[in-house]
């Protein structure tokens, strides 16, 4: 076996490391989602944490899809830009891995791919020990086996997760990629690299590993979500395949819907029944629904939503992320009418917002639209067990009698909420402008006082508004705000550059604006807003419910999430800035 790489790392001593970063590039069919999850099991039975997430193109075969992982001794929760070990396993994966490779990258190849090797390149024949094993299909599991036999695990862990991982597919299976990942662990021993992981701490942390489609379909659950139906459209259809299988299990209807139109319809009519309905969608099926969601506003039904972006217009980037729907979550629908909008930026949020945001909708009777992107919900990690809110399932639902009425104005606009069987009144609802009764109006008396009785929701919900997350020194003189899934990424960020002038404000909780917010941001000096898209959509809405100018933004719209090292340096570079200007001295005359 060829190591051009080995005389250089055997020359040092290793040096240990608590923090390790691998990056896989393949084409769609070559496995790298088996290495990953090799590699993630076995080093969580060991006792490390884990990050997974990935990126791939929209097509089932070929292409360049990748995955990073990051398995650390402590708890993270973010995407390294940095590289430790990388292993491109098509010619194509190298160029596509090249900026995030350093010095000390450990580059793992195949050599009989590529022709023109380098001294960095570690050697490894791949495709001709897995002909020796059994066909090319194994070269994924001897590539895991290298890396785990790199990072420390057993071997004979390895070989019984791989063995229950291919049990269904027969003995002679098993026994091939039994075979392929000790072939594996005998090629990643002879490598000598320059360092190696930290052992993992003795004490079980007890976490679970999910990612985001997980935290949010359990945060549906967990709310009383009886009844789910969305028309598959990536990156939403993990929620609806998790729900879809928890329904063998629990009392939950699930639907694919012929379009997203029937979508909301359906769960609409779900909640007139006293259902609790989730639909699930990305911005383009959203879009569609905009009629439904008028129509949820007019007849003040409660709705939830779960909105997962990626780029657009149109079809835009399918299988990519961005924060870019923000403003569609605002403005969607014609008419005014009361709403909430939430957006986790951990795992833990995304439960907690999702079981909240099925008591918010009951209790309030409006639409909550719940908005996280392609990197959240297809992003794991371990994290601490999710803790169900006490709240738990409270419907408001009252049993009707002979004179209700289903619009009846009360001082918070919150009318009591019938459904059809329940009583002896009858739940009338309509898409016109109605009465306090439910039936058809013109009048303008009635048509201000039924606007006005929907509004006045919005001071209740308020109240209810949830505080954005503040990190850092109270005398913070800048201030790096963030919403959704770049929170942890910010965060660890931050943390890099240490700066005690700079804090971080992360808010979950997007639209009404909290009350109280704009006393944190006017107590900073500079205000800098970090978000996935091209404009600044949430910056634009603090300028709008503050009138607060805000000082800079970091934006990106490529597709890809920020990486923390690529945030820490472009806000070192917008302070380092500011900071330049404020040492030049004023213009002659200024």
């Amino acid at each position: 076996m060829k190591n051009s790489g080995r005389a250089d790392y055997g020359a040092r001593k290793a040096m240990l490391r608590p923090d390790i970063s691998i990056a896989l590039v393949g084409e769609a069919g070559q496995g790298i989602q088996s290495i990953e999850t090799i590699l993630v099991s076995l080093a969580r039975a060991k006792g490390y944490h884990v990050y997974a997430t990935k990126e791939y193109m929209s097509r089932v075969r070929g292409g360049i899809n990748s995955t990073s992982v990051r398995i650390s001794t402590s708890p993270v929760d973010a995407l390294a830009d940095r590289v430790d070990i990388a292993i491109p396993l098509l010619p194509a994966g190298l160029p596509y891995l090249k900026k995030r490779l350093t010095k000390n990258t450990a580059l793992i190849v195949d050599g009989s791919l590529f022709p023109q090797k380098t001294r960095a390149m570690i050697d490894i024949p791949l495709a001709a020990i897995a002909s020796e094993v059994g066909g090319a299909i194994y070269a994924n599991t001897i590539a895991a086996g290298v890396v785990c036999a790199i990072i420390g695990v057993d071997e004979s862990a390895a070989e019984s997760f791989v063995a229950d991982r291919f049990a269904q597919k027969g003995e002679a299976v098993v026994a091939r990629n039994k075979l392929a990942i000790k072939r594996g662990f005998d090629a990643g021993r002879e490598i000598d690299l320059s360092f190696r992981l930290a052992r993992p701490s003795k004490k079980k942390s007890g976490n679970i590993t999910l990612a985001g489609a997980d935290a949010v379909a359990l945060g549906a659950l967990a709310g009383g979500c009886d009844y789910v139906c969305g028309y598959p459209m990536s990156p939403s259809t993990g929620v609806l395949e998790r729900l879809a299988a928890y329904s063998q299990r629990h009392d939950i209807i699930a639907e694919q819907v012929e379009d997203e139109i029937g979508v909301i319809n359906m769960a609409l009519g779900a909640w007139y029944a006293g259902a609790r309905a989730l639909i699930t969608t990305s911005g383009g099926g959203f879009a569609l629904m905009c009629e439904g969601l008028s129509l949820a506003g007019m007849i003040e039904s409660p709705l939830v939503a779960h909105l997962a972006q990626r780029p657009g217009p149109a079809t835009g980037l399918p299988t990519r992320t961005e924060q870019g729907d923000l403003n569609l979550a605002l403005y969607a629908g014609h008419g005014d009418f009361p709403r909430i909008i939430l957006a986790p930026g951990t795992l833990e949020e995304g439960f907690t917002l999702t079981q909240r945001a099925f008591d918010l909708a009951d209790r309030y009777q409006v639409p909550v639209l719940i908005l996280t992107d392609q990197y959240f919900v297809d992003t794991y990690y371990d994290t601490k067990r999710f803790k169900p809110a006490a709240m738990g399932d409270r419907r408001s639902i009252v049993e009707t009698d002979a004179s209700y009425k289903r619009y009846s104005v009360t001082r918070n606009g919150v009318s009591p909420r019938g459904i059809p069987g329940f009583g002896k009144g009858i739940v009338c609802v309509d898409s016109d402008e109605h009465d306090e009764s439910g039936y058809i109006v013109e009048d303008a008396e009635a048509r201000v006082l039924m606007a006005d009785k929907r509004m006045r929701k919005a001071r209740a919900i308020n109240k209810a508004a949830i505080k954005p997350t503040y990190i850092g020194g109270k005398d913070a003189e800048n201030l790096v705000v963030t919403w959704g899934s770049t929170f942890t990424i910010a965060r660890e960020a931050l943390a890099a550059l240490g700066r005690r002038d700079t804090a971080l404000l992360h808010f979950p909780w997007l639209h009404p604006f909290p009350i109280g917010a704009a006393k944190t941001l006017r107590g900073a000096k500079r205000v800098i807003v970090a978000e996935n898209n091209m404009t600044g959509q949430f910056a634009d809405l603090i300028t709008r419910e503050t009138s607060l100018p805000i000082s800079s933004r970091i934006l990106k719209y490529d597709g890809r999430p920020f990486s923390v090292e690529e945030l820490a340096d472009a806000v070192a570079r917008e302070l380092d800035t500011h900071e330049a200007a404020q040492r030049r001295p004023p213009k002659r005359g200024a």
